[in-house]
């Protein structure tokens, strides 16, 4: 198993940077598969960009911490995780 790291993706300036990351990630993801690894991805993911990552195929795991909490704050536990899986769902079935 290994976890893809998606802190630069999630810290793009500009649309450019932000699709060369993915790009990145993506290759990174395929990778690992072909190697029979499980691919795990996560950092910086938050409300707003879960759904590019959550859509790359085989990518078993997002790891969500940080945004999800600070979510909860406002609008509590239930519908900060639901509001994340829902997401993290559509992305999976664009």
């Amino acid at each position: 198993m290994i976890e893809i790291h998606t802190g630069r993706f999630a810290d793009a300036k500009n649309h450019d940077d932000e699709t060369n990351e993915l790009q990145r990630i993506i290759r990174a993801v395929e990778y690992g598969n072909a190697l029979g690894l499980q691919v795990n991805a996560g950092h910086g993911l938050h409300y707003h960009n879960v759904q590019a990552i959550a859509a790359i195929p085989g990518v078993a795991e997002l790891n969500i911490g940080h945004a999800i909490v600070a979510q909860a704050l406002f609008v509590g536990w239930e519908a900060a995780v639901r509001d994340m899986k829902r997401l993290m769902i559509a992305a999976t079935v664009q």
